[in-house]
């Protein structure tokens, strides 16, 4: 038996390829070009995110090419297909929001089933887009088969009147032009100026976030998160994937080798460090769903609360993805992070070195000031923080990120939907001092628990960012600034005490304490729970019928299954 049919003997695609009784599996792959060599080789799912939405996924086919190009070199065989994305910033402000986070789970579970259906021996993920990243690694955790993921690239950035420019400034201008600060023709300009290429979003919004957290959880290449989508490097960065792709199934590393409570944690620690989106604080635990860790918000906001903040990037800062690229990557900002005691240096990763070794050579660059060094921060402390208080039992989270003030106090001001709000807020039937109180979006009550990109950029457009606050059970985007708090839980749609609050109750927020609290007693919340009757949403069949008795709770990741602490058998080993 030689080498290449001893390791084929181990690996799932023995069950499609091997013996007399698989002739007929054969010669499908004869029908599609195979030799006999290749389809006896160890077979490499090469899964894409690519779609014509956004331009966040534009690329990614491009770059599956290169992919399956080091496969092959290195004596795999790749075998390439699609999933599906939904692009936030396409369905941003209207109910097609509600299906970016359920998009999630459909992306983990059609991998999944692509994969178990076609007994593939290892994935390497392609994606660009918020939901798409954790979704292609939550899936590498649940297969847990050798696996490598890989960022599709972020934006160039825009230009308007001489200065740099991303799609959050477009948000903003919106507002800006509701209070006659910008112009139509302005509006226009911006719009069509503002996103010159293919790639995500380019600044620290959801997407580049969980790109950094691929590097730092270790399973993406070193350097390949930071290089925009139109640098030809990403194909580089993608043939070595393909290459060591067989390396890692030589040597049997696979994701849960790497993904380790360690890993979870320097994973949030450089969310906190960039100022990342609080998205994170709903990917992270659900990533650890999948590996049967339990790292929920709390867990999380316990690194941020102890990580400084030291990245200078958008939205809070003056920085996009290609600046921190071009200055070093995400490897220098780790680099910081790990001399000053912020990371585990330890962790195995998917070049089959620890976090410390694959770092051992990076210099620190003076002649760039996108990061700072770990012991002269921006803030002493991360860019987001979680809270916690009668009004949020089980949680919620801010970004602190580029704030002056860290406490809010204010009436309630109710809106059992984002449009609701968004109305008011475009037609200014607000007061300063007010918290804007938008509930029943949480993930089971959207359902799907929607962002609110297009409210909190009115009221920034609006100059009144830091004069109003905004609490929902639902999420923000990475891009939004502001007093600005997330994933209130328990939802309004399970009588969580959101749900209870009426116009002209007292919200005290503080972040420097970590507290969100209604000016409320335990009795009179008793009382109001006693009166309280759950809603019916307007989904009667559908994904989103089914999402909504599914999903769990936005503290453990809005997580849909048991994860691997239920698992029986795992698929890599069958």
């Amino acid at each position: 038996m030689d080498a290449k049919t001893s390791l084929k003997s181990r690996l799932p695609s023995r069950h499609a390829t091997e013996g007399v009784e698989r002739a007929p599996h054969r010669a499908f792959y004869y029908a599609m070009g195979l030799t006999k060599d290749q389809i006896h080789q160890p077979f490499v799912g090469v899964a894409t995110c690519w779609n014509e939405a956004a331009p966040c996924n534009i690329a990614l086919m491009r770059q599956a090419q290169a992919v399956k190009k080091g496969v092959s070199a290195a004596g795999g065989t790749p075998r390439e297909f699609c999933t599906i994305t939904v692009t936030d910033g396409i369905a941003m402000g209207h109910a097609g929001m509600k299906a970016s986070l359920p998009s999630r789970e459909v992306i983990a579970d059609s991998v999944e089933l692509t994969v178990r259906g076609h007994a593939y021996d290892a994935l390497i993920g392609l994606a660009g887009c918020d939901k798409s990243q954790p979704g292609m690694m939550m899936a590498m955790c649940r297969l847990n088969v050798p696996s490598i993921y890989i960022y599709g690239g972020s934006i160039l950035p825009g230009k308007f009147k001489g200065r740099e420019v991303t799609v959050q400034d477009v948000y903003e201008a919106v507002g800006k032009y509701t209070v006659g600060e910008f112009t139509a023709e302005d509006l226009d300009t911006i719009e069509q100026n503002a996103c010159p290429s293919a790639g995500a979003c380019g600044a620290q919004f959801t997407a580049n976030t969980m790109a950094t957290v691929s590097e730092a959880i270790g399973l993406a290449l070193p350097y390949s998160a930071g290089a925009p989508a139109p640098y030809e490097i990403r194909d580089k960065f993608c043939m070595l994937a393909g290459e060591m792709i067989m390396d890692l199934i030589v040597k049997n590393i696979r994701p849960r080798d790497i993904v380790t409570r360690k890993a979870l944690e320097n994973a949030a620690a450089v969310v906190a460090a960039t100022g990342g989106s609080t998205n994170a604080a709903l990917h992270l635990p659900a990533i650890a769903h999948e590996c049967g860790i339990e790292f929920n918000l709390f867990h999380v906001a316990e690194v941020f609360k102890r990580t400084p903040y030291i990245a200078d990037l958008k939205p809070s800062g003056r920085y996009v993805a290609k600046d921190l690229f071009e200055a070093g990557g995400v490897p220098l900002l780790m680099k910081t992070l790990l001399d000053h005691g912020y990371l585990h240096g330890d962790c195995l990763t998917v070049t089959g070195r620890s976090l410390a070794e694959n770092l051992k050579n990076v210099k620190w660059n003076p002649d760039q000031d996108v990061v700072r060094p770990a012991d002269r921060p921006i803030l002493p402390t991360g860019g987001v923080v979680g809270l916690r208080g009668n009004l949020a039992p089980e949680g919620a989270i801010v970004k602190v990120a580029g704030m002056s003030g860290l406490r809010f106090s204010g009436p309630a001001r109710c809106f059992d939907r984002e449009e609701d709000c968004f109305e008011t807020v475009k037609n200014r039937r607000y007061k300063e001092g007010d918290v804007l109180v938008i509930r029943y979006e949480g993930p089971k009550g959207g359902p799907g628990m929607r962002e609110m990109l297009a409210t909190t950029a009115l009221l920034y457009g609006q100059g009144m960012g830091g004069k109003v606050a905004l609490i929902t059970d639902g999420r923000f985007s990475g891009a939004t600034r502001g007093f600005c708090v997330g994933h209130v839980s328990p939802e309004a749609a399970v009588g969580g005490p959101i749900a209870l609050i009426r116009d002209g109750d007292i919200i005290e927020l503080d972040a420097e304490k970590g507290t969100l609290d209604v000016r409320l007693s335990a009795e009179e919340l008793a009382r109001r729970k006693s009166e309280w009757k759950p809603r019916e949403n307007e989904y009667g069949s559908g994904y989103l019928w089914k999402y909504t008795r599914e999903v769990g709770s936005a503290l453990y990741g809005a997580v849909t299954h048991p994860g691997a602490a239920g698992e029986k058998a795992c698929y890599a080993d069958s």
